[in-house]
């Protein structure tokens, strides 16, 4: 029953540039960039987008076997839902990290990544020097939206750049061109969150 669901979600819906779009990535596609660019505003609403997304993501990417970005996607769906109770009916109201935590952030990031990235590679995942970059500085960024903290924006800057690359080099172009966008979106992101942070102090 699954391979027959798994094919049919598969079957490519157009073509661009040579690149074959399948229903399930531009159903992904599209739930994502809903999600991310409502986060922009601070509105509640962006987390059941975000944990659609997340469903759809790790099915994709689990059939690239890109296991990071897929086990990436179970914290997205987490959060949605930590998100969704956590923010409230008001929505985001930021604030900002203290230098301390953000070295400290930084500094725990780069471990870890350096830690699972050989894990990763003992299985055989595809790209794991980049796709462990991006699971743990995703989650970073992802604990720092839920808790309400603007530097999140940045953090996802920098992981929607390595996503770029990432995607890109797998063959999910069209994924890759959406992370382009959100690399812009992260950007407005910033820029939001911080007129929010003088609304509600």
């Amino acid at each position: 029953m699954f391979s027959e669901i798994n094919e049919f979600v598969s079957t490519v819906l157009f073509t661009v540039l040579g690149y074959q779009v399948t229903l399930l990535e531009l159903v992904a596609v599209i739930a994502s960039a809903t999600g991310v660019w409502l986060g922009t505003t601070g509105k509640r609403i962006m987390w059941p987008w975000y944990g659609l997304s997340g469903v759809l993501y790790g099915w994709l990417f689990l059939n690239y076997d890109l296991y990071a970005s897929a086990s990436l996607q179970l914290v997205f769906i987490a959060a949605a839902v930590w998100g969704w109770f956590g923010w409230g009916p008001q929505g985001a109201s930021s604030r900002n990290l203290s230098w301390t935590l953000r070295v400290s952030l930084i500094s725990a990031g780069t471990v870890i990544w350096l830690l699972i990235t050989p894990f990763l590679v003992s299985l055989g995942a595809a790209a794991a020097r980049p796709d462990s970059f991006g699971l743990v500085f995703s989650v970073i960024a992802q604990v720092l939206m839920v808790l309400q903290f603007r530097e999140n924006w940045i953090a996802w800057l920098v992981v929607n750049i390595v996503f770029v690359g990432l995607y890109w080099s797998q063959d999910l172009k069209f994924t890759s061109l959406l992370y382009v966008a959100f690399a812009a979106i992260a950007l407005r992101g910033w820029i939001n969150w911080q007129k929010l942070q003088r609304t509600v102090s």
